[in-house]
């Protein structure tokens, strides 16, 4: 390099070395020197903002009454970003403000508890929040004691007393609805982080469960903001934005309030008969559909709670009932969520495929006592031989052997436990078109899907649990090791892979490992009765403005056809008729004044209580009715509730008196729910929106950042 070049080269490093120190200075300058200046000019010009959240929508049902609404209440709530920073924690505080609002201390402290403070398992009614939220402890307070409150900061920092719109469940004609209509509750983390691709603002509620949180966007309407710059001392100096909240819009249900109420009130009965009779009767779940567009019209399960709980703020002790298995779990809502064995109310399908494979459905077939399958006898109900009967008549009286012999003959044919290529499958396949192990896309949240315990799902369930039952006695505990378990063990280990003997006559008659939920049922029947359409269930009917305008229309959705020719499918309704004439459920139907179809169930549990007692049998009872023109199907479930007759069939028939106005053996036509026959399709009018009066106490709403 030439002299030349290293001068240029020294020039450049001066240069970007000049540069370099005055970056620095600037920075020590600003950071420094200036800091101060520029930290008060920020401060005074900070801005918050204050959410006035918007009145949620109303929640109707098909002619227009209430079933969630909003009222005004009085909150007093607790700002853990202060309390906190006092030296108790803030307990002292808490423990003078239970005592002024006639409260337990166990309850508010866990009310205000972040549940990712808490450890698993201490969790019920733990706040879901952000701790930057005002946690309401009572949302019912006594204007003259908020007062108190607010007059004396001193004592009680942190706490303040705000009205607020309330959402209430009326209960209307003794309607409860927890399942269906869900509830509303504070924002997560999650939430405000976007999980779910949506924007909140701190101080709203939104949908948590049931018809709530699947049309939050629709009912949760647009806060109203209003921003305020302030200077340092949180002076306002001036407002950059104010905006008036906008109301949400309004949702109409295909539910009859009137119906609803006569479901839960007949499922209600239905478990204590059970109980009466010597049962577990742990919960059920009934469901009302119309067979020609899917409309859910009234939807039951059993035990159930109170959502207003929810808003009143739970207990700890309401809250842990919840999910305690002891109290029946009430927040599990078994009609679209519990999966069960169909038991008989599957020979409905199994017809189908005896047709499918050739069996002349006009001839008569033996029923006997048991059949022997392999080395295992395999029995009628209460072991009756029953003689020669007709297919019609098999259904009628729910005979087991008739459907044991079909299938198992069925089952060589396919080549037992070395099927063929190509495997007829007539059991399996005829399930398949009922979409039996498929989600019935329902509009609530959570739904369960069914198991079709076919060819293809043995092998999935073997490869996922082979390990387990080929080391069976190493992983078991003792009590697990009982001469049939270990059995179990050992044939599911050497060929659950394989659709056994076994496995395709239980499947049959709707046992062993195929369940289905309650709604996936109704839907079934539904499709038996409208001939051959499988529905898409909807509870939504219209989403509708404060103004009366129809923003969304839901319409029936067709998911497919159950592929039955029409005679195949008459002599299968007329089957489900002799059943409520002559069959298991004679005793109930055969002189009621409306004829109706149906199915009892009768379906055995594996497995014991917590008391150590066996599981009883599940209950079951789908039908549809009118007979000759099907407008509705109705189902009951009761876990653990014996006879599928005399527990969820009586269930069944007290919903339809209320349906049809039936008094004894007569019609009453002034008392049936729909006059005209058919539930209401015109939308009602929704009364205005109740508006929460303004308060000389927080009249802005809540203040956030």
């Amino acid at each position: 390099m030439n002299q030349r070049s290293r001068l240029n080269l020294l020039v450049i490093q001066i240069f970007i070395a000049s540069l370099m120190l005055a970056l620095l200075g600037r920075l020590f300058y600003l950071q420094v020197a200036a800091g101060p200046t520029y930290r008060d000019a920020a401060l005074s010009i900070q801005s918050r903002d204050v959410v006035t959240p918007a009145n949620r929508g109303f929640i109707v049902d098909s002619s227009g009454v209430p079933l969630a609404l909003n009222k005004v209440g009085l909150a007093i709530t607790v700002d853990r970003t202060k309390i906190d920073a006092l030296p108790d924690k803030g307990d002292a505080v808490l423990r003078d403000l239970v005592k002024l609002l006639d409260l337990k201390f166990v309850d508010v402290w866990q009310r205000t508890r972040l549940c990712g403070e808490l450890p698993r398992g201490q969790k019920a009614g733990c706040w879901t929040g952000s701790r930057f939220q005002p946690i309401p402890i009572t949302k019912s307070a006594d204007p003259e004691i908020a007062l108190r409150i607010v007059e004396r900061s001193d004592r009680y920092p942190g706490i303040s007393a705000t009205p607020i719109a309330i959402r209430n469940y009326p209960n209307t004609v003794g309607v409860n609805g927890g399942h269906v209509l869900g509830y509303v509750g504070p924002l997560t983390d999650g939430d405000l982080a976007g999980d779910n691709g949506r924007s909140y603002f701190r101080s709203e509620s939104i949908g948590k469960a049931g018809l709530e949180i699947e049309y939050d966007e629709y009912l949760r309407g647009t806060p109203g903001i209003k921003t305020f710059i302030v200077d340092r001392k949180e002076a306002v100096t001036n407002t950059s934005q104010n905006t008036k909240p906008i109301a949400g819009n309004h949702l109409v249900t295909s539910l009859d309030v009137r119906l609803q109420s006569a479901t839960e009130k007949a499922l209600g009965e239905a478990v204590l008969r059970a109980r009466a009779s010597g049962y577990q009767a742990d919960g059920g779940a009934a469901v009302v559909m119309d067979v020609h567009n899917g409309q859910i019209l009234a939807m039951a399960s059993y035990p159930t709670f109170d959502p207003n709980a929810y808003e009143r703020g739970l207990t700890v002790a309401e809250a842990s009932a919840l999910y305690s298995e002891a109290k029946g779990v009430p927040a599990l809502n078994r009609s679209l969520q519990a999966l069960y064995a169909p038991a008989s109310t599957f020979k409905a399908v199994s017809l189908i495929a005896a047709k499918d494979a050739g069996y002349d459905l006009n001839k008569r077939y033996e029923c006997p006592s048991e059949v022997q399958v392999g080395t295992r006898a395999f029995k009628n109900f209460e072991s009756k031989a029953q003689g020669t009967i007709g297919l019609r008549t098999a259904i009628a009286i729910s005979c087991d052997t008739i459907w044991y012999r079909i299938a198992f003959d069925e089952w060589l044919r396919d080549g037992g436990l070395k099927p063929k290529s190509s495997p007829n499958d007539y059991f399996f396949k005829a399930a398949e078109r009922f979409q039996m192990g498929e989600k019935t896309g329902v509009d609530l949240p959570s739904e369960s899907q069914g198991r079709l315990a076919n060819r293809e799902w043995r092998k999935e369930w073997h490869e996922q649990n082979k390990d387990f039952y080929c080391n069976y006695k190493d992983r078991a505990s003792k009590a697990q090791q009982t001469t049939f378990l270990l059995q179990l063990a050992r044939e599911n280990c050497l060929d659950g892979d394989k659709v056994r003997a076994g496995d395709a006559v239980n499947f049959s008659i709707g046992q062993g490992d195929s369940v289905i939920t309650p709604i996936k049922l109704t839907q079934m029947y539904a499709a038996i009765a409208n001939g051959g359409t499988l529905w898409q269930p909807t509870v939504a009917k219209a989403i509708v403005s404060t103004e009366g305008k129809v923003i969304k229309s839901f319409e029936g959705k067709k998911l497919g056809d159950i592929g039955v020719d029409k005679q195949t499918l008459k002599f299968l309704q007329g089957s489900l008729h002799e059943v409520t004439l002559s069959g298991t459920s004679a005793g109930l139907f055969s002189r009621f004044a409306v004829p109706t179809a149906g199915k009892t169930g009768t379906a055995q549990v594996f497995g014991k209580n917590l008391n150590g007692s066996l599981k009883s049998d599940t209950s079951w009872y789908a039908s549809y009715a009118p007979y000759k023109n099907p407008q509705y199907a109705v189902v009951m479930m009761v876990s653990q509730g014996g006879f599928g007759a005399s527990t969820s069939g009586a269930g069944v028939k007290k919903i339809y008196e209320a349906l049809f106005g039936v008094q004894g053996n007569i019609v009453k036509p002034e008392l049936a729910l729909f006059p005209k026959g058919k539930p209401p399709v015109k939308l009602p009018k929704i009364s205005p929106v109740t508006k929460p009066s303004a308060s000389t106490l927080n009249p802005e709403g809540a203040v956030t950042n």
